[in-house]
């Protein structure tokens, strides 16, 4: 486990080994990115875009619920998505378009392509924020010059990788059959933000020995 010195008075800095990150970030990418899809597709086989639209739903909604049940908090990000998808049902069923359904994700991941490429060279680019909610890095690491310019660097990765992801969902979207759209961008995307987080893995940690050197 690589470990950072800190002052004497701050904690000592750990980074969980690759395997634990995995387990960590695993599961939620399942629930989050596989599963959403296969219950959709499973719905749209079955009865047609309105079951798409209602198994999705069902599975968000069930995500919730069973958090209650378990007397778990729901994170509000949680509660977010369950308003979107509400939205975006209403909008689906009314048209009779699973486009519509998708579209709205879509736009927002040229948002965040955005706003990952624009916030690269402030002080605390979006990349940065990100990170602190993922692992916790403490204050003097974080503003370290190194760490400054690897939270660059990474933001202009993940704008661009956000980017290719938006324009590759969009363009499966408008010209291709929604059951084409839902294997292959899911594919794609999921081979994509997995790459790219490995390689910010591995730049941090060069980054984190880096500074292990330096003190």
């Amino acid at each position: 486990m690589t470990m950072l010195a800190t002052p004497a008075a701050g904690p000592v800095f750990e980074l969980p080994k690759l395997p634990s990150l995995l387990r960590h970030a695993v599961p939620r990418i399942v629930e989050g990115m596989i599963l959403p899809v296969a219950v959709f597709y499973a719905g749209l086989v079955v009865a047609g875009v309105a079951g798409g639209v209602v198994a999705a739903m069902a599975w968000v909604y069930g995500g919730v619920a069973y958090r209650l049940v378990r007397g778990r908090l729901v994170p509000g990000s949680v509660l977010l998505a369950a308003g979107m998808v509400s939205v975006r049902a209403v909008l689906a069923l009314l048209s009779g378009s699973a486009v519509l359904f998708f579209l709205q994700p879509t736009l927002g991941v040229f948002c965040a392509a955005t706003a990952f490429l624009a916030t690269a060279r402030v002080r605390r680019p979006l990349v940065r924020r990100v990170a602190e909610d993922l692992v916790p890095l403490p204050a003097h690491v974080l503003e370290n010059p190194l760490m400054r310019r690897f939270f660059a660097r990474q933001s202009l990765v993940w704008g661009c990788v956000q980017l290719g992801n938006a324009l590759l969902s969009l363009w499966l979207l408008l010209s291709q059959p929604i059951q084409t759209y839902l294997v292959v961008r899911t594919s794609v995307v999921a081979v994509l933000l997995t790459g790219a987080a490995l390689l910010t893995l591995a730049d941090f940690r060069r980054c984190l020995r880096a500074l292990e050197r330096g003190a």
